[in-house]
């Protein structure tokens, strides 16, 4: 069904003036073309198609709008017409003429003409006969620009059609059945397509009723833009390929432009991996060992003895040269090892993966200080085993990374908020098992040699499978394998590799590899990477990962098994597969483990177990596919295959492979019967051939040979001429097309929004107006691409075969899709622009994401050329590119339409240069979809042909042609305007070129001339190619020209040409009913971008127009007019209206002087001379007599004048070449540089009315009245001993009451610390905090800060040092540095530290004289690694200056004009001068490890001029952050010596040392720069201490020096505290102090406070450089792009002829202070009883105390033993000694100690200062037990409790808030500390409390006060008053039982033994009574 509108004309229009039209239907809008200057009609002609779902109402409307078009404003309505559709329903076709109506409903007199068709959906209307099309002259438009037809769908365009159309009808075939009325011959046509009354929808794709239209939108400016292109003189569209992107059309697709395949190349890459720390290891007194893996590679840290939390700071480097495939899926591992030594390898403790791919993917490829989470893989449910805290970065060439500033870092950071995992990820992750189903292959190629096969089958008559084939699958380091299945091309496993590991897991992709069996090693058969991230979705309505059962396609090397493949990388997964290899069957699902559940296996081992078999049609019901290709050209061959005939053949899967396909797919074709009627009917066979299967196609893979004919010495061509092969293929494929058709969609959009966004770059850089019109129409466009997509991509949602995946990944692709529309409103501003382009190019990212579709379906298209049965070169097509739907949007992007394609060799051969050759370009038409649809295959072809069937005899009109004969043909005439290119290639080893282009079109191509020695030719010429013949319609030329392909080639005397790049381009078409005149032609100019490869190699300015050549002959077309330029042969220029106007420019050049030429041919430069050349004119500067003596020139200014086009984007780039001068007159060149763009040197007036001009009123910048020097140090004072500020807003009263002199508050006062204390480091380190603080926000505001410094937010009591750092940022401001938001240093403390160089920050100080490098030698390529480094022999410096001839006449006026300098005045002689140069070292970071022990042995060497200073016997050992602190002198005279080079070494003991990395400084720049960057400026001033001012020259003089220079107004000082420059005051203190407190006068303070401001003062003003320190990256020539760690450094430069500077500052390091702790250990309480004893079972412990500080195990001390502790009751009365230096700066213990007894001397290393107290259970015979600890951090740990009672637990796990106190302020502490350990269940839990008292002193202080270590003299303790008990039984075991005994059981015993005694009186008694009863009896 489909509504057509065909808009004829409108008329009686009032007033000339641009028109255009918008028709409007269900909401869907079209616009016409803009006619231009319409006078009152205007010949629309257009026809516009709806194609509907639902039957069109009665009462529904069609309202069409005319306008006048504006491109600036918006359009102005005309008039509207609306129409109800009723009649048109009725009659289905009605024509229309009536008035317009204004916006008020008023009629005017304006009338148009319009005719609307319908065609309902029940065929009614469906008497559409090929005459509506042909015959009928209202139809006949031309399809004009891409925009009216790129919303119809293909097959149905009403295109126009010239009369006489009828003619390409094939002759004399039967009626076919579809035939209506006789009236027309049947045939298969390209517009059989039009009869669309047997339209029935597909059985699967029930239509639905409410869908809306099918359309597209145009939105205005995107055609204004495009329409624009003509016209505007500013539309160059600079190095784009607009000719080929924006006019893309119906009929051809976009080629693509860059060649080489980028992945697989090797590439180099560095992983650095710090372990900083572990915590919260779990075990129990471990000497933990942390491994560190990368892929197979394994580093060690050392051993920490006995802790639970090893401090390490160890650095690792892996690097590697691999592709980045290989390298992003390798997995880095961290592991702790429990005691491993030489013997045993220890224990796991736990470990923690995750792929290099997720570290690059980080914000500056890094981790920075972040926890790792360790678990072990062998024990799943039990929970977390530590923390490792480490710093992990990926480097890869040319990536730098920015290493946030290592300072002094507080240590107790929140461990959860800081884990190392990529954002999004949630801290707690669970177990997850990851089940990997395989089933079944199909299609494997051959893999062993047919030999032993065909012997056995001799022998044993079978015939085999000669494969063996099995499935490998590799995940987050692991790897199983599934059984093999032997002798099998469609292999049966059925089974399932089970991973366990945690989810989400941190590797990107899961491998999975089909692998055949051989005994002697397995190869692979192809490889298949699982992106997990697109199989999964981490939103809150996201989905775990799963796919499948599903196919996946594995492509790899080309199917002729050969023992040696030379592509075996291509079966690995590495570079772009060339051939189909098999396809595999798969599931994934992943099942989230319960860890608590018993019955769960523990361990992570890889199982495979079988899985459940699936049914063969989960997979989608078998379709029978058909792909039909026609190839219309095939040039551009490479002359190597132009002996042979060639051929061409494609494939799709194992289908059309005639060669090595081999295995024929066994599936059986799906059973015809079903079907029969229903392929009858769409494929319009006749019926009676339908029975048997003669009339079954059989496939035509590839086209016939034919011999190549020469175009040209490189390229050959095939004469197909009319005659265009074609190819057809029949395969079976599930049918999972829904997928494709929704990539489809989603590339359609983003297609449009990539063309949208590049269109407002365009705007953007090439200055035009309103692109956020632009950008607003992209967006409009975006939202309705998304609401397609919802409409569209909901069908066919029943479909049995829908995996889970499809369903969740339909479901969030539209959640996505809803959101984006609404997260880019189209409200764009101009300042918004940028930002909202970002958001676009985020929205592109992402839709092309989602986009690519996991589970494949239908496998690539491939295209060989062949030559002599081998295979030569290859293109690649995606099948979704190519596939078929009636839907629009769902159709593939090259599906029905002709596209180049360029050859390209396969795997390894296509790297490089090689790859950079064309094999050659086809021009290919190609459809792919289902048979059934197939009657729409030719519809994209262009017209005019005949078909030629194979079987002709069978008359099967069904049958797709074999070849096709164009009968139609149009002769054109080609004129290629060639004016110049620019950034060339250098192809020579002089560093230039001998360029000359050759344009290829179809099969001519001719060249430009060769023009010598040069990288920017302009060759000014004309093609022109005659003869040339288009098959096909005139008017589908028009709109679909063939494209014309340009190479560049550098002319060599000896050998062939060297390739140099290449590029494309779209003519602009004239027929020859055309006018040749505006607006179309003569055409622009235009930028196209040159590609070598996959890297730019410059552009090329140029324009193409292809002219119809009518009946009249070449009469007709535009005069060739313009001289023929006999001087350099019979060239024609460029024509008059195409080239650029030019004016008469003067370029002024300011020769400055040459440094560092290299030798040329071994000898060396003497006489150079700099030649400047632009445009054909140029200018020589003055002989640099001799170079070695002095460099600068004599003649400092010179001119020419010269003519330049007027626009700007046009001027040709301007070349500067050094020649030198030899005797006999001859000369060298020595280098070249070619500046490509003259804009930045464009002398542009100043604008006298901008506010930094203006020069009346006073301006008062005013600083703080007074500058309390003092505070300020006190401020830095603070941080250098860095207070603990317990309460910020106390402390923030204080300093206002310090400040205000109220004298002491009720606060206890903290004591400061004297100034003696202060040095130079302090006020670094305090300049580090305040650079980290104001980093995330330069330009924040006071209050702001002030919220930040008040409220210092959870966890206050363990970061205070963090909230120092707002606080103390604060107070630098308020003591009067400046308001914040002013620049860098606003923040900055005392001094800036800029992280990166200072170049950076101040323009490379190019401010007026301008460095150019001089090249020589060949641009090198990707592979032999050379770089842009290597090519400078030199550099010139000098400047430029370009302006139009009459200058404004004001500009020479001012006072003080000197003509000789032209527009260079005030600058300075370039005489030679002496300089003392002060180079300051700080430090450096992060170092490259130079030894094998993983460390450096650095030390300083530094190099300038004949000066070389090394500074090795002061090397630091075994540091990889060395401090240096060191400063050196240097005499230097510039120019001669002006290059500094900073190097780090690394010391070696035998051989020569190693070069670490090195940095250059150009002194020269900074010395002459008006930054003024000789010495920094300071913030205050200050006549002595560690802030003395450094220049020779105070404040005033400075200030005085540069008003003068600058001829600006003062500076007049006074009264006291103010000063005047121009129209700026400054205010400031007006007293300073000196040593001795005296304050006298100065005006120091308020001439700095102006130097501080310079860049306010009008007109001279800039930035000057401020006391600063610079980190630079040391680079290594070795490793060109590495950063091999960073340096730390300022430079001081001082001219020798003024006063002489002070000493240098003092840098040194500081020298760590040596205190003395002692430790007590009292008592101990509650400690749990470990041992039972022997003899009562009664549980008791024989408690020792052991204790040391970190860093320093092996000098730990223990107690002696309180044994037998019945109650956990422990006496020691036990004094520890613990000696130690300190910095108190750093908060670090320093230990220098050697590493191991062969080391040469000791290494430093920097711990925290902690304290380790452990209570152990003593034990004779085992091993003792470990009971509990506690670690005291000395500067902030938890003040101890008074009693035992309130000693809790919570006090050590910082669960409660308890007041931390710092023994460095405190010196004396006593109290009761908790100890714990961590029980089964791995939580903490209270295990003893130890009363202890800690005292610190200084080393002299312990001098002088000794002590004894444990109760030793002097000052003994006294014994412990222990309870006998604590005995050793075996010393003394009377006394031992006794107390044992007789304390315990003493009342027990008593009544026993009187118990005893009644029984024994009892028993006595009993015993005696009868003999006293005889005797009584008888003898009484």
């Amino acid at each position: 069904m489909a509504l057509l509108v065909h808009l004829k004309t409108v008329s009686e229009l009032r007033s000339r003036g641009d028109r255009i039209a918008k028709v409007t239907f269900r909401g869907q809008s079209f616009y016409s073309r803009v006619l231009e200057n319409c006078e009152d009609v205007a010949d629309f002609d257009e026809t516009f198609r709806w194609p509907v779902a639902s039957t069109i109402d009665r009462n529904e409307m069609l309202e069409i709008q005319i306008f006048n078009y504006s491109k600036v404003f918006s359009n102005k309505l005309i008039g509207s017409f609306r129409m109800v559709l009723q009649k048109v329903v009725e009659e289905n076709h009605v024509e229309v003429t009536d008035t317009l109506m204004d916006d008020n409903n008023a009629v005017i007199k304006t009338t148009l003409n319009v005719e609307v068709r319908y065609q309902a959906a029940d065929g009614t209307g469906g008497s559409w006969q090929d005459g509506d099309f042909l015959g009928d002259e209202s139809l006949q438009e031309e399809e004009k620009d891409s925009q009216e037809t790129d919303g119809l769908l293909p097959g149905s365009r009403p295109s126009s059609r010239p009369p006489g159309e009828k003619s390409f009808r094939s002759k004399g075939r039967e009626k076919t059945k579809g035939g209506r009325d006789g009236e027309h011959k049947a045939g298969r046509s390209v517009f059989s397509a039009m009869k669309l009354g047997k339209n029935r929808p597909h059985k699967e794709e029930p239509q639905r009723q409410d869908e809306p239209a099918v359309l597209e939108m145009e939105d205005l400016d995107h055609l204004a833009i495009r329409l624009a292109d003509g016209l505007d003189p500013d539309s160059i569209s600079l190095a784009s390929v607009t000719a080929l992107t924006t006019n893309v059309s119906n009929k051809r697709s976009k080629p693509d432009i860059k060649m080489e395949p980028s992945a697989g190349r090797p590439m180099d890459y560095q992983v650095s991996i710090t372990v900083i720390e572990a915590r919260q290891l779990v075990g129990l007194n471990m000497d933990p060992v942390v491994c560190v893996e990368v892929g197979d590679d394994k580093k060690y840290t050392s051993m920490k003895e006995s802790t639970n939390c090893p401090y390490y700071n160890e650095y690792f480097v892996f690097d590697f040269h691999v592709s980045p495939d290989v390298m992003f899926d390798k997995i880095i591992k961290i592991s702790v090892i429990h005691s491993k030594n030489l013997l045993r390898s220890g224990t796991l403790v736990g470990s923690f993966k995750m792929d290099v791919g997720t570290v690059y993917a980080q914000p500056e490829h890094q981790f920075h200080h972040k926890w790792a989470v360790l678990s072990d893989p062998d024990d799943i449910s039990a929970g977390l085993k530590g923390y490792v805290k480490c710093d992990v970065a990926v480097v890869g060439k040319g990536d730098n990374i920015k290493t946030p500033h290592k300072a002094n870092e507080t240590d107790e950071d929140d461990i959860e908020g800081n884990l190392l995992l990529p954002e999004g990820v949630p801290a707690e992750r669970q177990w997850a098992r990851y089940y990997v189903k395989i089933y079944r292959a199909e299609g494997l190629p051959r893999m062993n040699t047919s030999l032993m096969a065909n012997v056995k089958k001799a022998f044993i008559g079978e015939n085999k499978d000669l494969v063996d084939p099995y499935v490998q699958v590799f995940f987050a380091g692991q790897k199983g394998k599934t059984s093999v299945q032997k002798s099998s091309y469609e292999p049966l496993w059925n089974e399932q590799v089970i991973f366990t590991d945690l989810f989400p897991p941190l590797c990107k992709r899961m491998k999975v590899q089909i692998r055949d069996s051989d005994k002697v090693n397995d190869v692979a058969i192809g490889t298949h990477f699982i992106d997990l991230r697109k199989i999964s979705n981490d939103g809150d309505k996201g989905f775990l990962p799963t796919l499948g059962p599903a196919w996946v396609n594995m492509y790899g090397s080309t199917r002729n098994y050969t023992l040696l493949d030379e592509h075996q990388d291509l079966n690995e997964g590495l570079g772009e597969g060339v051939s189909f290899r098999a396809r595999l069957m798969l599931a994934l699902a992943v099942e989230i483990l319960d860890t608590s559940n018993p019955e769960l296996t523990s361990s992570t081992e890889v199982q495979v177990e079988q899985a459940t078999p699936v049914s063969e049609s989960c997979t989608g019901r078998m379709e029978e596919f058909f792909l039909f290709g026609a190839f219309l050209e095939a040039s551009m061959i490479d002359r190597k295959n132009g002996d042979k005939p060639v051929t061409f053949e494609v494939t799709i899967g194992n289908y059309g492979n005639e060669v090595d396909g081999l295995s024929r797919p066994q599936r059986p074709r799906p059973r015809k019967e079903h079907r029969a009627e229903e392929e009858a009917d769409l494929i319009q066979h006749s019926s009676d051939d339908e029975g048997d299967d003669s009339g079954d196609l059989a496939s035509v893979s590839s086209t016939p040979p034919m011999r190549p004919q020469i175009t040209n010495r490189n390229y050959f061509h095939l004469p197909y001429l009319e005659c265009k092969p074609c190819i057809y293929i029949k395969s079976w494929w599930p049918d999972q097309r829904r997928r494709l058709y929704n990539a489809n969609i989603m590339d359609h959009i983003a297609d449009k929004l990539e063309e949208g966004l590049n269109d407002v770059q365009e705007m953007i850089k090439t200055e035009k107006s309103y692109p956020e019109r632009r950008l607003r129409g992209v967006l409009e466009e975006l939202s309705s691409g998304c609401h397609r997509f919802l409409s569209l991509a909901d069908k066919d949602q029943g479909h049995s075969s829908r995996t889970k995946l499809d369903r969740e990944r339909l479901k969030s692709c539209m959640r996505e899709l809803v959101r984006m529309p609404g997260a880019c409103a189209p409200q764009v501003k101009r300042h918004t622009v940028r930002d909202k382009l970002r958001l676009c190019q985020n929205f592109l990212q992402k839709l092309r994401f989602l986009a690519d579709e996991p589970q494949h379906s239908i496998p690539d298209v491939f295209i060989w050329m062949m030559s002599n049965n081998k295979r030569i070169a290859y293109a690649r097509v995606p099948s979704k590119d190519l596939l078929f739907s009636i839907v629009e949007e769902e159709l593939g992007k090259d599906c029905a339409k002709v596209k180049t394609l360029f050859l390209k060799l396969p795997g390894k051969r296509g790297f490089g240069s090689a790859g950079w050759t064309v094999q050659a370009k086809l021009e290919l038409y190609l459809w792919l979809g289902l048979s059934k649809q197939r009657k729409d295959f030719l519809c994209g072809l262009p017209c005019g042909f005949e078909e030629v069937k194979a079987a002709q005899d069978l008359g099967l009109h069904s049958f797709p042609p074999i070849s096709l004969v164009y009968t139609k043909k149009q002769a054109f005439q080609l004129r290629a305007h060639m004016y110049q290119a620019r950034s060339l290639f250098a192809a020579d080893s002089s560093g230039l070129s001998d360029p000359f282009a050759r344009v290829f079109f179809i099969n001519q191509s001719q060249c430009t001339e060769v023009l010598n020695e040069t990288l920017c030719p302009t060759w000014d010429q004309m093609l022109v190619f005659d003869n040339l013949e288009l098959y096909g319609e005139a008017h589908e030329l028009r709109d679909d020209p063939p494209i014309i392909v340009i190479e560049i080639y550098d002319q060599d005397s000896m050998g062939k040409a060297d390739f140099m790049g290449r590029t494309f381009a779209k003519p602009l078409v004239k027929m020859a009913d055309e006018a040749y005149c505006p607006p179309r032609f003569p055409p622009q100019l235009e930028y196209y971008q040159i590609y070598r490869g996959n890297a730019t190699a410059g552009d090329l300015l140029a324009a193409f127009e292809l002219l119809q050549i009518g009946p009249a002959g070449k009469a007709d077309l535009p005069p060739i007019n313009g001289p023929v330029d006999m001087d350099r042969g019979p060239i024609m220029p460029v024509p008059v209206g195409i080239r650029p106007v030019l004016s008469k420019y003067r370029v002024e050049v300011l020769f400055w002087g040459l440094r560092d030429l290299k030798r040329v041919n071994l000898a060396q430069v003497d006489r150079p001379r700099v030649d400047i050349e632009c445009a054909g004119k140029g200018v020589q500067s003055s002989l640099i007599h001799n170079y070695k003596k002095n460099p600068n020139f004599s003649t400092l200014v010179k001119w020419f004048e010269v003519d330049l086009p007027e626009n700007e984007l046009l001027h040709p780039p301007l070349n500067i070449r050094v020649v030198d001068c030899r005797a006999f007159g001859r000369y060298t060149l020595v280098g070249s540089h070619a500046v490509s763009s003259l804009r930045r040197f464009i002398y542009r007036p100043p604008d006298r009315s901008a506010p930094s001009w203006n020069t009346t009123g006073e301006v008062v910048v005013s600083m703080e009245p007074e500058v309390p020097v003092k505070k300020l140090e006190t401020m830095v004072k603070l941080d250098a001993v860095r207070e603990r500020v317990t309460n910020p807003q106390a402390e923030e009263e204080k300093e206002k009451k310090k400040k205000k002199k109220k004298g002491i508050t009720e606060e206890p006062e903290e004591e400061e610390p004297d100034e003696s204390m202060l040095d130079w480091w302090s006020k670094y380190f305090a300049s580090i905090d305040t650079m980290k603080e104001v980093r995330p926000r330069p330009g924040c505001s006071q209050e702001e800060k002030k919220k930040r410094t008040q409220n210092p937010g959870p966890g206050q009591g363990s970061e205070a040092p963090e909230k120092k750092k707002p606080k103390i940022d604060e107070l630098k401001v308020r003591a009067g540095s400046r308001p914040c938001g002013e620049g860098r240093e606003a923040a900055g403390g005392e001094q800036v530290v800029y992280a990166k160089e200072l170049e950076n920050e101040f323009d490379n100080f190019e401010d007026w004289l301008h460095t150019f490098n001089l090249l020589r030698g060949k641009t090198g390529d990707e592979e032999d690694g050379s770089t842009e480094e290597e090519r400078i022999v030199g550099r010139f410096k000098g400047s430029l200056c370009v302006y139009k001839v009459p200058l404004p006449e004001d500009i020479s006026r001012e006072a003080g004009y000197d003509p000789t300098f032209g527009m260079f005045q005030g600058i300075p002689s370039n005489d030679p001068i002496n300089v003392l140069v002060r180079v300051y070292v700080v430090r450096a970071t992060d170092l490259h490890p130079a030894d094998i022990n993983g460390k450096a042995d650095p030390y300083i060497a530094i190099r300038l001029g004949k000066t070389d200073i090394r500074d090795k016997e002061n090397y630091i050992s075994k540091q990889l952050n060395p401090v240096f602190g060191k400063s050196f002198d240097i005499e230097a005279s510039f120019p001669m010596e002006s290059m500094l080079t900073v190097s780090v070494y690394d010391w070696d003991l035998v051989g020569t040392d190693d070069l670490i990395g090195e940095t250059k400084i150009d002194l020269e720049n900074r010395f002459y720069s008006k930054h003024r960057a000789t010495c920094g400026i300071a913030q205050t001033y200050s006549v002595h201490g560690y802030n003395i001012w450094r220049d020779p020259l105070k404040p005033s003089q400075i200030l005085t020096r540069l008003c003068k220079e600058g001829k600006v107004d003062g500076p007049h000082f006074g009264p006291p505290g103010r000063v005047k420059v121009a129209n700026r005051v400054f205010t400031g203190p007006s007293e300073i102090e000196d040593e001795n407190g005296q304050r006298k006068p100065t005006d120091e303070h308020v001439a700095l406070s102006a130097l501080r401001h310079w860049e306010d003062i009008p007109r001279v003003g800039c930035r000057l450089v401020p006391e600063h320190v610079e980190t630079r990256p040391l680079l290594n020539p070795d490793k060109p792009g590495i950063e091999q760690g960073r340096l730390e450094l300022w430079v001081d430069m001082f001219p020798m002829d003024m006063p002489a500077p002070g000493t240098a500052l003092d840098i040194s390091p500081r020298k760590p202070k040596k205190y003395e702790l002692r430790v007590i250990v009292w008592n101990t309480d509650e400690v749990v009883l470990e041992d039972d004893d022997f003899f009562t079972g009664e549980k008791s412990s024989d408690i020792f105390v052991r204790g040391w500080l970190k860093g320093q195990q092996e000098d730990k001390q223990d107690t002696d033993v309180h044994y037998h502790s019945l109650t956990g009751e422990g006496n020691f009365n036990w004094r520890y000694l613990f000696p130690f230096d300190y910095l108190a700066a750093e908060e670090r213990i320093v230990i220098s100690k050697k590493e191991s007894m062969f080391s040469w001397d000791e290494t430093e290393y920097k711990i925290p200062a902690r304290l380790t107290l452990q209570i152990w259970d003593a034990d004779h015979f085992s091993a003792d037990d470990f009971l509990g600890a506690i670690e005291l951090d000395l500067n902030r740990f938890p003040r101890g409790a008074k009693t035992a009672k309130q000693c809790t637990m919570e006090m050590a796990t910082g669960e409660v808030d308890v007041p931390l106190v710092s023994i460095f302020k405190q010196k004396r502490v006593k109290g009761w500390w908790p100890l714990l350990a961590r029980n089964e269940n791995d939580e903490f839990e209270l295990t003893g409390k130890v009363e202890a008292e800690l005292h610190l002193l200084t080393a002299e202080e312990a001098e002088k006060n000794p002590v004894g270590l444990a109760r030793n003299e002097p000052d003994p303790l006294e014994k412990p008053n222990r309870p006998d008990t604590a005995f050793v039984w075996f010393l003394n075991p009377l006394k031992s039982i006794k107390y044992l005994i007789c304390t315990r059981y003493k009342w027990l015993i008593i009544k026993i033994v009187l118990a005893l005694l009644g029984l024994l009186m009892l028993a006595l008694f009993l015993y005696s009574l009868p003999g006293y009863m005889v005797k009584k009896l008888l003898g009484a």
